[in-house]
Order: C-alpha cells, then sequence, then structure tokens
C-alpha cells in the first residue's frame, strides 16, 4: 500500500489561477463610495505659525548651537566655499589683467596698430552755437554778439604770438613729412597765423563784419591720423546756395585763400605733436624791471588751417541754405547718409 503524499500539485496550481481570477475581478469591480471621496486626497492646510516661532527659526538658521552652523552650513564648509570663490576671482582679475597686458603691449600710442581704410575728413565750421542757424541784424549788437564771442574763442589759438611761439615758419608747398623721425620723436608744425584771416581774423575789425551786414564764417577740414588729403594737389573749397535764390549769397571772399595748404599734413596725433613752451611773465620789483620764466609745459603745438568765408553782399532779409563743400581727390561731398562728410550746410539770414 503506498504512502500518503498530500494533495495532488494540480489543486495547488488551481488555487493559484483561482486566486489570479479573483485579484482580476476585484480590479474590474466598481469603486466603493469612500473611494469616490476625493476629499480625503486633498492637502492639508499647514497650521499657521506664530511670529515668535518664525524668529525663533530664523535664529536657528543663523547659528544652530546643536550642530554648530550657520546658516545651515559648517565652519568648514563656509571655509571651502570663500576659497572657492577667492580662487576663482583671482583667476578671472589674472586673466583680465593679461588680456589688457597683451592690448597695450601690442597697439601703439602714437598710431593706430590696423589702419586698413581711413575714411574721408569732414568738415566743421564756427561760429557753431546751437545748431548751424546764422541769423542775425546787423543794426541789433544783441542778435551778433553771441557769433562773434563764439569766433573769438575759436581763433585764441591762432594768435601770431602763440603761433611764434609753439610752431615753425613752413616754406614748402608739399606735405611735411617726417617718418624718418623715431615713433616717440616730436613732430613739427607749420604756422598758420591769424591775420593771415584778413577781414575775417577779427583783428581789424573785431566783429567780423556782423556789424556791417557782411558775416565771416570759419571752415576747417576735420584731422585725421596720417591722412594726406588731395593725394598731392590742394583741396579747395567751395560754397553756393543750396536751398533758395542763388542771387542772395552775392559775392563770396575766402582768406587767405580757397585751399588747405598740404604743409599742414600729415597730421602725427597730439602725443607727438607737443612742444615745451616756456612762458614768461615781467614784473616791476624795487623800481626795476624782472623777468620771470615759468616752468616749461607740454603744450600741443598742431594748429588745423582754415579757410574764412565772407558774404560781402548777401541780400538783406533773403533766408538761404548755403552749402561749402571740399574739393578734391579722394574727398566725399555728397554723402546722403553724413551730412557733414566733406561738406557743411547752414542756413544765413541777414537783416538791415
Amino acid at each position: 500500500m503506498m504512502p500518503y503524499l498530500g494533495p495532488p500539485k494540480v489543486i495547488l496550481k488551481h488555487g493559484q489561477e483561482l486566486e489570479e481570477e479573483q485579484e482580476e475581478l476585484a480590479e474590474h469591480q466598481p469603486l466603493e463610495q469612500e473611494d469616490l471621496n476625493f476629499e480625503r486626497w486633498k492637502r492639508r492646510p499647514i497650521p499657521k505659525r506664530t511670529l515668535h516661532q518664525k524668529i525663533d527659526d530664523l535664529k536657528t538658521y543663523l547659528w544652530n548651537a546643536e550642530t554648530n552652523e550657520f546658516m545651515g552650513r559648517s565652519g568648514k564648509s563656509w571655509s571651502l566655499i570663500l576659497l572657492f570663490y577667492a580662487a576663482l576671482y583671482l583667476f578671472l582679475a589674472a586673466m583680465f589683467g593679461g588680456c589688457i597686458f597683451c592690448l597695450m603691449w601690442s597697439i601703439s600710442p602714437y598710431h593706430p596698430t590696423f589702419n586698413d581704410r581711413v575714411m574721408p575728413p569732414g568738415m566743421t565750421m564756427a561760429p557753431h552755437l546751437e545748431g548751424h542757424d546764422i541769423a542775425f541784424n546787423a543794426t541789433d549788437r544783441k542778435s551778433w554778439k553771441k557769433y562773434t564771442r563764439s569766433m573769438d574763442e575759436y581763433l585764441r589759438p591762432y594768435n601770431d604770438g602763440a603761433q611764434e611761439r609753439k610752431n615753425i615758419r613752413c616754406s614748402q608747398t608739399g606735405y611735411f613729412m617726417q617718418d624718418d623721425l623715431e615713433e616717440s620723436a616730436e613732430r613739427k608744425a607749420c604756422q598758420f597765423k591769424r591775420s593771415w584771416l584778413g577781414e575775417c581774423s577779427g583783428l581789424k575789425d573785431p566783429h567780423y563784419g556782423y556789424s556791417q551786414g557782411r558775416p565771416c564764417i570759419l571752415l576747417r577740414m576735420n584731422r585725421i591720423l596720417g591722412y594726406l588729403p588731395g593725394e598731392g594737389k590742394p583741396v579747395n573749397v567751395t560754397c553756393e546756395v543750396k536751398k533758395g535764390a542763388a542771387a542772395a549769397l552775392g559775392e563770396v571772399q575766402f582768406f587767405p585763400k580757397s585751399i588747405f595748404d598740404l604743409k599742414y599734413y600729415p597730421y602725427y596725433g597730439k602725443l607727438r605733436h607737443v612742444s615745451l613752451v616756456t612762458f614768461q611773465t615781467v614784473i616791476r620789483c624795487s623800481q626795476q624791471l624782472v623777468t620771470v620764466y615759468s616752468p616749461p609745459v607740454h603744450q600741443g603745438n598742431y594748429s588745423a588751417p582754415v579757410v574764412a568765408v565772407r558774404f560781402a553782399s548777401v541780400q538783406n532779409g533773403a533766408q538761404i541754405q548755403v552749402q561749402c563743400k571740399l574739393n578734391g581727390k579722394g574727398i566725399i561731398n555728397d554723402s546722403s547718409t553724413d551730412r557733414y562728410l566733406g561738406s557743411v550746410t547752414f542756413s544765413l539770414e541777414v537783416g538791415g
């Protein structure tokens, strides 16, 4: 007779299948009412903390006596952070300083290191107050006094005495080239005296013709380092009516002439166009005249040439717009985007 080995394995297998079937049925059964109560899943409100509790939490955050932590970090953690940022900023400062050093080492303070394209020069004028508008009445001193004051200020560096102290007398007609000197050597500049401007110098007529209804203006070409205008030929100036009656402008006179001489070019920059000037003062001491010399000082010795324009017979009461242009090789005077490139335009109205 065989021993009893327990229930057959098939029963166990059917039992597992039964449990799996019950679980599947449970998943497909409808949800109970309490499972549909979504109120139980809502987030419970955090109880409000009192001011005293907040202050205690802040104190604990600033200094936790149990863990010896300041603002949530231990002393070692703060030391590592400070060390990291100190090393980072030292590295950035060293890198910035190295870049500046390389930049200053590679460029010259006297002229641009790379100068592939030089723009043609622009032109400025005086008097230049609030815009390029000249309107006055010859019989009203207050209406034109501001213009003469601006002319005086503009021509002060061109006084004959200042030009004789700082600059040399030049006789050549071509460019005044000084490229054979060392880069940092002082460059000479030619004299341009105020007395050469004749009727527009302010020496014979301190009112520059404004009191007579024959005003003067001053034109100057902008300085460009190393620029040689005209490509070997002087650049001349012309003035004409741009808007209004052309006959209202009348005769136009130029002083000392209507060109910019080549001997004033090229311009070598303010660091090289300098000279040592010693000023002297004569004082009376014990019935005697004593000359006192001040220490020499560095002054710019370059005076850009100017062309003075006098409108000798402008029609009274006429409102016109005048344009003065530079004319020469390589000069642009008809730019639609830059009104000061090679020309200057201003309105002119002279009252009786």
